[in-house]
Protein backbone atom coordinates (compact mmCIF):
# COMPACT_ATOMS: atom_id res chain seq x y z
CA UNK A 1 0.00 0.00 0.00
CA UNK A 2 1.43 3.60 -1.15
CA UNK A 3 2.46 5.72 1.84
CA UNK A 4 0.59 8.78 2.41
CA UNK A 5 2.62 12.49 2.63
CA UNK A 6 1.74 15.30 4.00
CA UNK A 7 3.50 18.28 4.52
CA UNK A 8 1.49 21.81 5.93
CA UNK A 9 3.47 25.15 4.88
CA UNK A 10 2.06 28.54 6.23
CA UNK A 11 3.08 31.92 4.49
CA UNK A 12 5.11 33.85 5.93
CA UNK A 13 6.70 31.29 8.62
CA UNK A 14 7.42 27.72 6.29
CA UNK A 15 7.41 30.04 2.98
CA UNK A 16 7.48 33.61 1.53
CA UNK A 17 9.22 34.51 4.61
CA UNK A 18 10.07 38.20 3.78
CA UNK A 19 7.00 39.08 2.30
CA UNK A 20 5.05 41.03 5.19
CA UNK A 21 1.43 40.49 2.99
CA UNK A 22 2.05 36.94 3.08
CA UNK A 23 2.86 36.69 6.20
CA UNK A 24 -0.57 38.70 7.18
CA UNK A 25 -2.57 36.77 5.16
CA UNK A 26 -1.74 33.66 6.88
CA UNK A 27 -2.36 31.08 4.25
CA UNK A 28 -2.16 27.30 4.13
CA UNK A 29 -0.12 25.45 1.19
CA UNK A 30 -0.05 21.73 1.51
CA UNK A 31 2.25 19.16 -0.50
CA UNK A 32 0.17 15.91 -0.56
CA UNK A 33 1.80 12.81 -2.14
CA UNK A 34 2.89 8.91 -2.10
CA UNK A 35 6.43 8.48 0.33
CA UNK A 36 6.72 5.27 -2.58
CA UNK A 37 6.58 7.01 -5.86
CA UNK A 38 8.04 10.52 -4.10
CA UNK A 39 5.81 12.35 -5.86
CA UNK A 40 3.00 15.55 -5.01
CA UNK A 41 0.51 17.57 -5.88
CA UNK A 42 0.79 21.30 -4.12
CA UNK A 43 -2.66 22.71 -2.82
CA UNK A 44 -2.85 26.59 -3.56
CA UNK A 45 0.39 27.61 -4.58
CA UNK A 46 0.53 30.99 -4.18
CA UNK A 47 3.21 33.76 -2.53
CA UNK A 48 6.41 31.73 -3.05
CA UNK A 49 6.86 29.41 -5.73
CA UNK A 50 10.16 29.18 -5.59
CA UNK A 51 10.29 28.21 -1.52
CA UNK A 52 7.26 25.45 -2.10
CA UNK A 53 9.41 23.89 -4.47
CA UNK A 54 12.43 23.78 -1.94
CA UNK A 55 9.86 22.27 0.73
CA UNK A 56 9.08 19.49 -1.79
CA UNK A 57 12.56 18.91 -2.68
CA UNK A 58 13.91 19.65 0.95
CA UNK A 59 11.94 15.81 1.34
CA UNK A 60 13.28 14.43 -1.64
CA UNK A 61 9.76 14.97 -3.81
CA UNK A 62 8.93 16.15 -6.88
CA UNK A 63 5.66 18.64 -7.76
CA UNK A 64 3.96 16.92 -10.53
CA UNK A 65 0.74 18.57 -9.96
CA UNK A 66 -1.30 21.37 -8.34
CA UNK A 67 -4.65 21.60 -7.05
CA UNK A 68 -6.56 24.23 -6.48
CA UNK A 69 -9.37 25.34 -3.83
CA UNK A 70 -10.77 28.30 -5.49
CA UNK A 71 -10.04 31.18 -7.55
CA UNK A 72 -9.24 34.05 -4.70
CA UNK A 73 -5.29 35.34 -5.97
CA UNK A 74 -3.91 34.54 -2.58
CA UNK A 75 -4.64 30.64 -3.24
CA UNK A 76 -3.72 31.05 -6.96
CA UNK A 77 -1.73 34.05 -7.65
CA UNK A 78 -3.00 37.23 -9.43
CA UNK A 79 -3.61 40.94 -8.29
CA UNK A 80 -5.23 41.75 -4.72
CA UNK A 81 -5.28 45.27 -2.69
CA UNK A 82 -2.63 46.90 -4.89
CA UNK A 83 -0.16 44.58 -4.92
CA UNK A 84 0.21 40.95 -7.45
CA UNK A 85 1.00 37.68 -5.62
CA UNK A 86 2.83 35.14 -7.65
CA UNK A 87 1.10 31.73 -8.17
CA UNK A 88 0.16 29.66 -10.87
CA UNK A 89 2.09 30.72 -13.71
CA UNK A 90 5.36 30.88 -12.47
CA UNK A 91 4.92 27.59 -10.86
CA UNK A 92 3.84 26.27 -14.79
CA UNK A 93 7.30 28.10 -15.78
CA UNK A 94 9.74 26.47 -13.04
CA UNK A 95 7.89 23.34 -12.96
CA UNK A 96 5.08 22.85 -15.68
CA UNK A 97 2.71 20.38 -14.36
CA UNK A 98 -1.10 19.75 -14.77
CA UNK A 99 -3.21 22.19 -12.64
CA UNK A 100 -6.72 20.74 -11.50
CA UNK A 101 -9.55 22.58 -10.16
CA UNK A 102 -13.46 22.29 -10.15
CA UNK A 103 -14.65 22.95 -13.34
CA UNK A 104 -17.05 26.01 -12.41
CA UNK A 105 -13.80 27.89 -10.65
CA UNK A 106 -11.92 27.36 -14.24
CA UNK A 107 -13.13 30.88 -15.58
CA UNK A 108 -12.33 32.84 -12.27
CA UNK A 109 -9.24 31.00 -12.43
CA UNK A 110 -7.94 32.13 -15.63
CA UNK A 111 -9.29 35.72 -15.18
CA UNK A 112 -7.00 36.27 -12.23
CA UNK A 113 -3.64 34.21 -13.56
CA UNK A 114 -3.84 34.59 -17.13
CA UNK A 115 -3.58 30.87 -17.75
CA UNK A 116 -5.77 29.57 -20.93
CA UNK A 117 -8.32 26.98 -21.07
CA UNK A 118 -5.55 24.22 -21.86
CA UNK A 119 -3.64 25.38 -18.67
CA UNK A 120 -6.53 23.37 -16.83
CA UNK A 121 -7.22 20.12 -15.67
CA UNK A 122 -11.72 20.57 -14.89
CA UNK A 123 -13.28 18.08 -12.43
CA UNK A 124 -16.72 17.55 -11.43
CA UNK A 125 -17.17 16.81 -7.66
CA UNK A 126 -16.44 13.13 -6.71
CA UNK A 127 -13.46 13.18 -9.29
CA UNK A 128 -10.48 10.88 -8.26
CA UNK A 129 -6.72 12.54 -8.95
CA UNK A 130 -3.98 10.21 -8.70
CA UNK A 131 -0.60 10.90 -7.13
CA UNK A 132 1.52 7.55 -7.43
CA UNK A 133 -0.52 5.30 -6.05
CA UNK A 134 -2.37 7.61 -3.90
CA UNK A 135 -6.17 9.19 -5.04
CA UNK A 136 -7.45 12.71 -3.64
CA UNK A 137 -11.01 13.02 -4.30
CA UNK A 138 -12.59 16.57 -5.13
CA UNK A 139 -15.45 17.45 -3.29
CA UNK A 140 -17.29 20.50 -4.75
CA UNK A 141 -18.33 22.55 -1.65
CA UNK A 142 -19.55 26.01 -3.60
CA UNK A 143 -20.47 28.91 -1.11
CA UNK A 144 -17.09 31.07 -0.35
CA UNK A 145 -17.39 30.53 -4.70
CA UNK A 146 -19.16 28.84 -7.24
CA UNK A 147 -16.07 26.02 -7.55
CA UNK A 148 -15.14 25.99 -3.83
CA UNK A 149 -13.59 22.56 -3.98
CA UNK A 150 -12.30 20.68 -0.66
CA UNK A 151 -9.70 17.75 -1.56
CA UNK A 152 -10.16 14.03 0.73
CA UNK A 153 -7.25 11.82 1.04
CA UNK A 154 -8.88 9.30 3.58
CA UNK A 155 -9.46 10.36 6.69
CA UNK A 156 -8.03 14.40 5.77
CA UNK A 157 -9.62 17.10 4.29
CA UNK A 158 -8.12 20.09 2.94
CA UNK A 159 -11.04 22.82 2.92
CA UNK A 160 -9.09 25.74 1.68
CA UNK A 161 -11.61 28.61 2.34
CA UNK A 162 -14.43 26.76 2.40
CA UNK A 163 -14.32 25.91 6.34
CA UNK A 164 -11.41 27.28 9.30
CA UNK A 165 -11.44 25.94 12.88
CA UNK A 166 -13.33 28.64 13.82
CA UNK A 167 -15.09 30.17 11.16
CA UNK A 168 -16.05 29.57 7.50
CA UNK A 169 -15.20 31.66 4.48
CA UNK A 170 -16.69 34.92 3.55
CA UNK A 171 -19.71 35.20 1.11
CA UNK A 172 -19.97 38.84 0.28
CA UNK A 173 -16.91 38.39 -2.51
CA UNK A 174 -17.89 37.54 -6.04
CA UNK A 175 -19.13 34.18 -6.60
CA UNK A 176 -20.16 34.04 -3.25
CA UNK A 177 -23.32 32.50 -1.86
CA UNK A 178 -24.64 32.66 1.13
CA UNK A 179 -27.34 29.38 0.88
CA UNK A 180 -24.64 27.78 -0.95
CA UNK A 181 -22.16 28.00 2.12
CA UNK A 182 -25.08 26.94 4.43
CA UNK A 183 -25.87 23.49 2.28
CA UNK A 184 -22.27 22.89 2.14
CA UNK A 185 -22.03 23.51 5.91
CA UNK A 186 -24.80 21.42 6.76
CA UNK A 187 -25.16 18.88 4.22
CA UNK A 188 -21.80 18.46 1.86
CA UNK A 189 -19.77 18.53 4.83
CA UNK A 190 -21.85 16.67 6.90
CA UNK A 191 -21.43 13.85 5.44
CA UNK A 192 -17.68 13.38 6.48
CA UNK A 193 -16.36 10.98 9.65
CA UNK A 194 -16.21 13.10 12.66
CA UNK A 195 -12.76 11.25 12.78
CA UNK A 196 -11.51 13.13 9.29
CA UNK A 197 -9.43 15.96 9.91
CA UNK A 198 -9.91 19.30 8.67
CA UNK A 199 -6.84 21.07 7.39
CA UNK A 200 -7.76 24.73 6.21
CA UNK A 201 -6.58 27.37 3.87
CA UNK A 202 -6.16 29.71 6.42
CA UNK A 203 -4.58 29.81 10.01
CA UNK A 204 -7.93 31.01 11.40
CA UNK A 205 -8.52 29.61 14.78
CA UNK A 206 -5.77 26.58 14.45
CA UNK A 207 -4.10 24.90 12.28
CA UNK A 208 -5.60 21.41 12.19
CA UNK A 209 -8.35 19.70 14.11
CA UNK A 210 -10.78 16.61 13.70
CA UNK A 211 -14.17 17.47 12.43
CA UNK A 212 -15.61 16.12 15.54
CA UNK A 213 -14.20 18.54 17.62
CA UNK A 214 -14.56 21.50 15.06
CA UNK A 215 -18.51 20.84 14.78
CA UNK A 216 -18.35 21.56 18.53
CA UNK A 217 -16.57 24.78 18.93
CA UNK A 218 -16.87 26.41 15.01
CA UNK A 219 -20.21 28.39 15.80
CA UNK A 220 -20.55 28.45 12.09
CA UNK A 221 -21.32 25.04 11.90
CA UNK A 222 -23.92 25.19 14.68
CA UNK A 223 -26.89 27.63 13.31
CA UNK A 224 -29.60 26.12 13.67
CA UNK A 225 -31.56 27.68 10.47
CA UNK A 226 -30.51 28.89 7.19
CA UNK A 227 -32.20 32.05 8.23
CA UNK A 228 -30.19 32.81 11.25
CA UNK A 229 -26.87 32.03 9.14
CA UNK A 230 -27.72 34.31 6.50
CA UNK A 231 -28.21 37.03 9.23
CA UNK A 232 -24.91 36.04 10.71
CA UNK A 233 -22.98 36.41 7.65
CA UNK A 234 -24.89 39.85 6.56
CA UNK A 235 -27.10 37.65 3.77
Amino acid sequence: MARIYVKQLLSGRDFATSNPAAGSMANFSYLLGDLDTRECLVVDPAWDIDGLLRCAAADDMKVVGALCTHYHPDHVGGSMYGFTVEGLPTLLEKNPCPVHAHHAESAGIRQVTGLSRSDLTEHHSGDKIAVGGIEVELLHTPGHTPGSCCFRIKDAVFAGDTLFLQGCGRVDLPGGDVDEMYRTLTQRLATLPDETVLFPGHAYGGESAPLGVVRESNPYLRVPTLEAFRRGLGG
